[in-house]
């Protein structure tokens, strides 16, 4: 059962930080002048893996919960 949860929290994790690159990516190509129509592509794509982010650290969360340290 525990191998199980270290995999889940493994695979979590990944999927945070393929996310969190991909808006990397997406907001150092928007820097660049490519016209207004990449331009709106690049906003949604960054906004698309900001939500792909956020619903993976939820999940990652819903996983292994923070333990408050007393």
């Amino acid at each position: 059962m525990v191998d199980l949860t270290v995999l889940e929290m493994a695979a979590a994790r990944q999927r945070v930080k393929r996310a969190e690159l991909s808006v990397k990516q997406a907001k150092g190509m928007l820097d660049d002048n490519h016209g207004i129509a990449i331009s709106l592509a690049l906003c949604s794509r960054i906004r698309a893996g900001q939500a792909r982010a956020k619903a993976a650290r939820r999940r990652l969360l819903k996983i292994a919960p923070p333990t408050s340290v007393r």
